[in-house]
């Protein structure tokens, strides 16, 4: 995902689509396109007792986004104390090291070279400033530094680009893998199923209020576009450029690169399991 000129009359400060659940708060970046859908979403969360609060993925370097973002900590009587990322693609991650200057946090991610500060992310960690309790649930598969955060007391799993508000995300291949991508939707079904989880509060689109059904919504999805993608080489089509032609011509063409790129792991795994050669 990249950054991309803000909508005519977005405001380029941020827009602030208010409180998601009791410890969410969205505020909205300025980097519309295909790709981001209204924008990148950088969530503050915190306990509404505490004074202290994490911002999760600061967004694009847009000063004027990550001043709002800031602002609107401070304006709910808060210090931004941590910022956290769920990955490395630049419309989440770009502005992280000038937002950490803004607030003096460190920044903590699964990837070493997006730290800053001593320490990392790591499956199994579990945040707690301020009270809050976030636990970091590993989801590769977009990418290969891909994380979620589980946020129980709200029940609610902030997803990143592993799922989104609206459509579905890129395998962004070589990084992503589709056989981790398969695993990290399972992982996040077990959540919904068996930890309670229902609210997706995603890295773009609005927020879902069945996490369980999204989930299998993706998986169904992915089991369709595999098998068209299986068909498609069968039926001779055997470079990716001539698998998107076929599977995604009702695909707007802007998106056609990010298609090549699902579709080259997707090729991946089919050979990997033997089903095409």
């Amino acid at each position: 995902m990249t950054d991309a000129a803000a909508l005519p009359g977005q405001p380029r400060g941020g827009t602030l689509s208010g409180p998601a659940t009791t410890r969410a708060v969205n505020v909205l970046a300025p980097n519309a396109s295909a790709m981001t859908l209204d924008g990148t979403n950088t969530w503050i969360v915190a306990e509404p007792d505490s004074d202290l609060a994490v911002v999760i993925d600061p967004g694009p370097l847009d000063d004027l986004h990550l001043k709002a973002v800031v602002a609107t900590a401070e304006r709910a009587g808060k210090r931004v104390a941590l910022t956290l990322l769920t990955h490395g693609h630049p419309d989440h991650a770009e502005g992280a090291a000038r937002f950490a200057q803004l607030t003096r946090t460190h920044v903590r991610a699964l990837d070493p070279a997006l730290r800053l500060g001593d320490e990392g992310l790591a499956a199994g960690d579990v945040i707690t400033t301020g009270g809050l309790e976030l636990r970091v649930v590993p989801t590769p598969g977009h990418t290969g530094d891909s994380l979620c955060f589980h946020l129980p007391a709200d029940r609610a799993v902030l997803t990143g680009d592993t799922i989104l508000g609206r459509g579905t995300t890129v395998v962004a291949h070589p990084d992503g893998r589709l056989g981790d991508y398969l695993d990290s939707l399972r992982r996040l079904r077990s959540l919904t199923v068996d930890d309670g989880v229902h609210t997706v509060l995603p890295g773009h689109g609005p927020v879902l209020e069945d996490a369980q059904g999204a989930v299998e919504f993706y998986l169904a999805h992915r089991a369709n576009r595999l098998a068209q993608v299986e068909t498609a080489v069968e039926n001779g089509h055997r470079t990716p450029s001539e698998v998107v032609e076929q599977v995604y011509a009702a695909v707007d063409r802007s998106l056609w690169p990010a298609a090549e790129l699902s579709v080259r792991a997707q090729l991946e795994y089919l050979r990997e399991h033997g089903l095409i050669t």
